[in-house]
């Protein structure tokens, strides 16, 4: 019998993005449900009937219709009538267009999920899933392929106090503790200074590494600690310029966290980014 052949997984970087679809579709939906909201707000007090131009003789004529589409001549010293209905039209129009579009989205949404054809694996029995190679690996199954790669962390110097995290790593601060055992403790998995090359900067080493499942790449957490220390914060914003010019930006790959004396990282905060950019 002919064994059945493997499916060899490309990278974890470029694979598809299995909740992009979704949350690009909420995001879409939540943009034209504000567009209506707006237009409508603009209807409200909107003039009865609708604006019909002519030109005659190279000059523009306004004329204000209601029953019928002849209408009557809007004169030149009432400015703002024309505009009211100009700008009726136009967000009837939006209005018209936008909420068409809602009716795709949730017709979509109703019956769609980023992760039906995972779930076509997973939701099968152990022992026939033992059968099967998925024709694209299932999430579980790229994060237990990215964990797995070794790497050399930072070195740690003499005479640092030694922090352990609950997941029994040492880290360099409290503050990263803090970070650590939260995501521990809600099952986020995550790289510890693993070693990302920047070009024409060199080797960095992020506080956190992680795989995105919405992005399928890579996202980077760098946590600076010691902002109201100049010498630092010059260091730390050459850093974040370096990403920068590697296409790593701030709100997209790369997580950026702040503390001073006065200021410190709290939980709420780590929870917040976290959903925004992780789950």
């Amino acid at each position: 019998m002919t064994a059945i052949p493997k499916i060899k997984y490309k990278s974890i970087e470029g694979e598809k993005a299995m909740r992009g679809l979704k949350h690009m579709l909420l995001q879409e939906q939540k943009y034209l449900e504000n567009i209506v909201e707006k237009a409508k707000e603009g209807l409200a007090t909107a003039p009865d009937g609708h604006l019909r131009i002519s030109k005659d003789k190279n000059k523009i004529r306004y004329y204000h219709c209601t029953e019928d589409n002849s209408g009557i001549y809007i004169p030149k010293s009432d400015k703002y009538l024309p505009q009211e209905l100009a700008q009726k039209t136009y967000n009837l129009s939006v209005v018209k267009k936008a909420e068409s579009r809602l009716k795709q989205i949730k017709k979509i949404m109703r019956d769609y999920s980023d992760d039906e054809i995972e779930e076509l694996f997973t939701s099968l029995h152990a022992g026939r899933q033992a059968l099967i190679t998925p024709v694209e690996p299932t999430w579980k199954q790229l994060v237990d392929e990215w964990n797995v790669e070794k790497y050399q962390g930072k070195e740690f110097q003499e005479g640092l106090p030694l922090i352990l995290t609950e997941r029994g790593e040492r880290v360099r601060s409290k503050s990263e503790k803090i970070m650590a055992d939260y995501f521990f403790r809600n099952k986020i998995e995550y790289k510890y200074e693993c070693p990302l090359y920047l070009k024409g900067y060199g080797t960095v080493y992020p506080d956190f590494t992680f795989l995105s499942q919405k992005t399928g790449g890579e996202i980077y957490w760098e946590h600076d600690g010691r902002m109201d220390d100049p010498i630092y914060a010059r260091n730390a914003v050459k850093k974040i310029e370096a990403y920068e010019n590697n296409n790593i930006f701030p709100g997209e790959k790369l997580i950026l966290t702040f503390e001073t004396e006065s200021t410190i990282l709290n939980t709420k905060t780590i929870e917040k980014l976290v959903n925004k950019y992780l789950v």
